[in-house]
């Protein structure tokens, strides 16, 4: 398929969705809780959503390290169809990462719901969940599911708009559900040249695809068709995926690659990757020259630099520039998502 599109077609799509969508919400919440009936894999989260209610504004997902968020805890959802966006934290990162994100897509009209991954979230590092790599697309699959059930909220989700966003092992989440394959082979042979590689390190510290039966798992077709775009923030796993599934891959993605980035991701062999191996058409790339690997997290707050420092001084690096330029950093990015967004399923 064409993604990209006349630009005078293009223009008139995005006015049509900015008009749709457009009403200076405020940011209602809720809690999401899914259940395992088959298994001990219970998800909970966040769901952000529209609201026309102005009173009863709380600050949410703060605290001494990270800049809350203004939200109203039950407020009755705005009326209409509305796009649902899902959010997949990275590697032992958890649901308020993209809080900010969440923010700025309710007050455009965007539904947006985001889970804590088991095994691979900030409080929940069970080594079974963790090994379980191909559980994390599973769990997007199951909070659209969950999402779609829900009294009031369900039945005002557009199933032609549902979209996914990934954070770095999330990016990899977002590639595998739109239909790029893991390649055990490719895995040991590019692992076996380079062990160092911060994936190859991550890989065999968590006992990932080292039994013949997760590997057949992890190579499965874990693609979720309901999704019609997906945007991947500085992904880590590029090459872990066959290049014959990326390039089949047929549905729009938006790529950022983090420049600034001092944690070893190399964007030679990830971002970059990713937008030379996807099909002509399907992909936009955008590589701000300023933007880090941790500048998709939240605003620090103006303590939190010195706090880190002093009491957890190896995390110190995740609110470097996290004031200022963060926040400009963000109101970047969502202008660039909401466009991409407003191009798709209209």
């Amino acid at each position: 398929m064409k993604f990209f599109r006349p630009i005078g077609v293009m223009m008139a799509m995005m006015m049509t969705a900015a008009g749709a969508l457009a009403g200076s919400y405020e940011t209602g919440l809720r809690q999401l809780s899914i259940q395992d009936l088959k298994g001990d894999r219970h998800i909970d989260g966040f769901l952000w959503y529209p609201t026309s209610e102005r009173e009863g504004k709380k600050r949410a997902h703060g605290n001494v390290v990270w800049e809350p968020i203004m939200v109203i805890p039950d407020a009755a959802p705005a009326a209409g169809k509305r796009p649902l966006v899902v959010l997949s934290h990275g590697m032992f990162g958890n649901t308020r990462n993209q809080a900010w994100l969440a923010r700025k897509l309710t007050q455009e009209g965007y539904i947006v719901a985001a889970i804590n991954h088991p095994g691979t979230s900030t409080l929940q590092r069970d080594p079974k969940h963790r090994r379980e790599l191909w559980q994390r697309q599973k769990d997007i699959s199951r909070t659209i599911d969950h999402v779609m059930a829900l009294e009031s909220i369900g039945v005002q989700v557009n199933p032609d708009r549902i979209f996914m966003a990934g954070h770095s092992l999330g990016g990899f989440t977002a590639v595998a559900l739109a239909g790029g394959r893991f390649d055990p082979q490719r895995v040991d042979a590019s692992c076996e040249v380079q062990p160092e590689d911060v994936i190859c390190d991550m890989l065999n510290d968590w006992d990932v695809a080292k039994t013949p039966e997760d590997r057949i798992e992890m190579a499965k077709d874990l693609s979720d068709p309901r999704i019609a775009g997906f945007v991947v923030f500085d992904l880590g796993g590029t090459q872990t995926f066959s290049p014959e599934s990326l390039r089949a891959i047929d549905r729009p993605m938006f790529v950022i690659g983090a420049p600034m980035d001092i944690r070893g991701l190399n964007l030679d062999v990830e971002s970059r990757a990713l937008r030379d191996a996807l099909s002509e058409g399907v992909v936009r790339y955008l590589e701000p020259k300023t933007l880090a690997h941790f500048d998709f997290l939240g605003v620090c707050t103006e303590r939190a630099l010195d706090l880190l420092k002093e009491e957890e001084p190896d995390d110190a690096f995740v609110c470097i520039n996290g004031q200022d330029e963060r926040r400009a950093e963000h109101e970047m990015i969502g202008e660039e998502v909401m466009e991409f967004l407003a191009g798709i399923g209209n």
